[in-house]
């Protein structure tokens, strides 16, 4: 947990630019040049853009690389619980004193002037990442990609681009094609991009903005492949097929997530784990809040046994299509607690999931101001035909499955990040 000195500092740079998210390059350029450029001391870099399962990308190739011995840092956004956690070395969050440090050491050489949060503690931690000695930084973007604060990096070793999906239409565009123009944003000549799975739409503004800027694609279809057969992960790159170990993150959607991992670890030349570490790392990978099953802590005691509680922090309608498709593979009873900011798609991301839905408990997300209405999530969830109710919280809505339902089933709290970061602290 961040101590007093971090969270005072943070307190006051969220007081230097009005808007939260306001996507450019020129106030963290302006930065990191009075800073004397700290994004040019960095260890090789690994980016990743996309609309979900960057992460879960990033923790599985993470885990790979540790497996083969080699010093990983790690570059992620938003936190979940503790702010520390998105500046990563070896798995370990950042301590306290030194993120106070290069927070003080960006708040003094910005003298005020305006910039976000987000821009000014990515300049942090380029400061503390090159500190370190380390053999790849893993960094992730925070929203789309060209503007993004993390797209300052002029040679990355690798890119990558996870399934990009309709989200945050109000800063990166209402159509497909416009939000794909953001994300390969971080394309760079001569660097070669893996490419995730894609709609034909997205893929066509990728494979122009790769021939524009000369960017080698290692494209899932053409250049890679996974797929699940009985307990193994098959994974053919190039003339070749790798047998696997099926990740341990859980969800049918992470077999496709194991397999871009998988490509860009078989990408990185001499830093390339060799077969049995790629193996490990599949099976010790570790996301929270991707269909994390909780078995311990104050909400699991809730619940009679035989019902099994399950946290995700999907918030789309594509995230929720790969939520769909994995609780269905359950036979027992699916009851959703579910609370959603107010700028997130209510009903594409409640539609894949009705089918399958026996109840709905509507939540607030807490100390969230945008957090949507549980009554209008209700009556969302109404209009598609499942059973709902308003809830005063997680624990209240768990508490009245476990009373007026008989065990087995399922409980999934989803639909949002923040509400996942909530209940992974309430429940710790």
């Amino acid at each position: 947990m961040t101590s007093f000195g971090s969270d005072l500092i943070l307190a006051r740079l969220r007081g230097l630019h009005p808007k939260t998210i306001d996507l450019s390059l020129g106030r963290i350029e302006r930065l990191l040049g009075a800073l004397g450029h700290p994004e040019r001391r960095l260890p090789p870099v690994v980016h990743i853009a996309g609309t979900n399962g960057k992460g879960s990308v990033l923790a599985m190739l993470d885990a790979m690389l540790h497996a083969a011995g080699r010093r990983v840092q790690r570059y992620i956004s938003p936190h979940l619980v503790h702010y520390d956690e998105r500046f990563l070395f070896d798995g370990r969050p950042i301590a306290d004193p030194e993120l106070a440090d290069v927070l003080d050491q960006c708040e003094r050489v910005n003298r005020g002037q305006p910039i976000t949060e987000f821009e000014i503690t990515t300049a942090a931690g380029f400061l503390a990442f090159g500190r370190h000695p380390a053999d790849l930084l893993l960094m992730e973007t925070g929203l789309g990609g060209r503007l993004d604060a993390t797209n300052v990096i002029a040679r990355p070793k690798l890119t990558a681009l996870s399934p990009i999906s309709l989200d945050h239409q109000g800063f990166l565009g209402d159509h497909l094609e416009q939000i794909a123009f953001e994300k390969a944003g971080i394309l760079k000549p001569g660097v070669p991009c893996v490419v995730g799975p894609q709609p034909a739409q997205a893929l066509a503004v990728i494979e122009a903005r790769a021939a524009e800027v000369g960017a080698p694609l290692r494209r899932h279809g053409r250049d890679w492949m996974a797929r699940a057969v009985d307990d193994r992960l098959l994974v053919a790159v190039g003339d070749e097929e790798l047998e696997l170990p099926l990740p341990a993150l859980p969800g049918c959607h992470q077999i496709d997530n194991a397999g871009l991992a998988v490509a860009c670890a078989l990408e990185l030349g001499e830093l390339a784990p060799d077969l049995p570490a790629i193996a490990r790392g599949l099976l010790e990978a570790s996301w929270p809040a991707r269909l994390q099953r909780l078995s311990s802590g104050p909400l699991a005691r809730l619940l009679p046994e035989g019902a099994e509680l399950r946290l995700d922090g999907g918030h789309n309608p594509a995230a929720a299509e790969a939520l769909a498709a994995s609780m269905s593979q359950g036979r027992d009873p699916l009851h959703l607690v579910v609370g959603m900011l107010s700028s997130k798609d209510l009903c594409g991301f409640l539609a894949p999931l009705a089918p399958m839905a026996s109840t709905l408990r509507a939540v607030p997300v807490p100390d969230e101001a945008a957090s949507r209405d549980p009554q209008e999530i209700a009556g969302a969830a109404l209009q598609l035909g499942i059973p709902a109710v308003v809830a005063a919280d997680v624990a209240s809505a768990i508490g009245q499955i476990a009373a007026e339902e008989s065990a087995p089933y399922q409980i999934l709290i989803c639909g949002s990040l923040y509400l996942a970061g909530h209940v992974l602290r309430e429940n710790d």
